[in-house]
């Protein structure tokens, strides 16, 4: 009888192949090992711009012809080891990692194995997180640090990049205006509200001292100043004093004048501490459109998602947001915007578990998206600047908070992708979720 060779034998000749030509397409060696391995079926070797750089990984495939995994669906899937080799990667001196090649799509999923914590069997593949590309190099490199002693430190290996920094340099108006008040901020509040004029809250209070950057005497403000106690100063007096509680009190008046000048589109939640897209009507979406650095772009900024069990029902309608801070760096103020997102039952009501679905949201973002979320917070801030320089607005408004292009800075390194969506453990004890998106 004629020797044959099964299909499951071609099938394992062809995921090593096709597996080790992804290591060398990545810049990574990868040698693979004689018939007589026992779970790991090649060895790569970490290297910076084709220099060797003697830091190995254990590399053990699987591969599949066109099978769907266990509990696949469009965004993951999972992986049962087996206990033996399990136990096998466990008594390794070198970083395993299962990489799951599979024919029919080719797609490459890894995941590091091995570690003696390690008790669950059965893995969970983000399809987005671990496939096997270039945006793993340094997740990859990171496995070959020791886990005792002082260690030692494997470059990002992706290049250089251009980085966008999330603060706007501010463009303060000219003059502000200071008065007397015999009232605290909560009673000066309380007397606009029961004004028969829309009240406005661009201020502040403390002290018996009233600050604004628009006339008091020309708005509702004038009931809760001394008319004949108002002048007009240089903003810069007060916004580069050198007290501390100073600072912070113009601070405050800066997220007031913020908020004023956003109150059409974005709501401000003070528990969140954080501005979010108002819905323009329940359960309905909103799209923002706007010039993106090359081309024109646009946003779903309120998204209402359905149900999956019933396509009638509205799970819950997520709002692009972001936590604002303002902060004095020598002679310039900035904006500094955290993207998030905030989530309504129906576009008003706050959700009931708001974090879970942040924590969903989160991992699918990357450092591209979250890097036009702040091209797009600085579009959506500065859109009626370009409208009021407009040849057809000669009429000067209200005074305004201008805000500048935020600033890039050329890393020699690429910043690797997992460092923007894996929080540390613990970390949703140390923060609110909800409020800050970056790590």
């Amino acid at each position: 009888m004629s020797k044959t060779i099964t299909s499951n034998q071609l099938l394992g000749e062809i995921g090593e192949a096709a597996v080790r030509l992804r290591f060398l397409t990545m810049g990574f060696q990868f040698d693979t090992r004689s018939r007589l391995e026992a779970g790991v079926d090649g060895i790569a070797e970490v290297m910076d711009s084709g220099r060797p750089l003697a830091r190995m990984i254990a590399v053990q495939v699987k591969a599949t012809e066109s099978s769907r995994y266990a509990t696949e669906d469009e965004t993951s899937f999972t992986y049962l080891l087996r206990p033996e080799d399990l136990a096998y990667w466990r008594g390794s001196n070198l970083p395993v990692v299962i990489v799951l090649y599979r024919r029919s799509d080719e797609s490459f999923y890894w995941k590091a194995v091995g570690d003696p914590l390690q008790e669950e069997r059965r893995l969970r593949f983000d399809k987005h997180q671990d496939r096997l590309e270039a945006e793993a190099i340094d997740r990859l490199a990171a496995l070959t640090v020791p886990k005792a002693g002082f260690g030692y430190y494997v470059p990002p290996l992706g290049g250089g990049e251009e980085a966008l920094v999330n603060i706007l340099p501010l463009t303060l108006p000219t003059e502000m205006y200071v008065a007397s008040t015999p009232y605290t901020a909560k009673r000066a509040a309380a007397i606009l509200l029961d004004a028969e004029e829309p009240a406005r809250f661009d201020w502040a209070v403390k002290g018996g001292t009233f600050w604004s950057f628009a006339d008091p005497r020309e708005t509702v403000c004038r009931h809760i100043v001394d008319l004949d106690q108002v002048d007009a100063i240089e903003t810069n007096l007060l916004a580069f004093h050198e007290d501390r509680d100073e600072q912070n009190n113009f601070a405050f008046l800066l997220r007031a004048a913020l908020d004023h000048q956003v109150r059409a589109d974005l709501a401000w939640n003070k528990e969140r501490k954080l501005f979010y897209f108002r819905a323009p009507a329940p359960n309905t979406p909103r799209t923002f459109f706007y010039d993106a650095s090359k081309k024109k772009a646009a946003a779903e900024v309120v998204n209402v998602a359905v149900a999956k069990a019933d396509k009638d029902k509205v799970a819950f309608v997520r709002h692009h947001a972001f936590v604002p801070r303002f902060e004095r760096l020598f002679d310039q103020w900035y904006l500094v915007v955290n993207p998030t997102y905030f989530f309504t039952s129906n576009g008003f009501a706050p959700h009931p578990y708001p974090a879970a679905l942040l924590a969903g949201k989160k991992r699918l973002d990357n450092s591209a998206s979250l890097r036009g979320q702040v091209v797009m917070w600085h579009r959506f801030l500065s859109q009626n600047d370009r409208v009021e320089r407009s040849l057809f607005n000669e009429e000067p408004g209200e005074p305004r908070l201008v805000f500048g292009e935020p600033p890039t800075v050329a890393l020699p390194t690429r910043v690797p992708e997992d460092a923007w969506t894996a929080p540390k453990k613990g970390a949703a004890e140390e923060d609110d979720p909800q409020e800050r998106l970056f790590g």
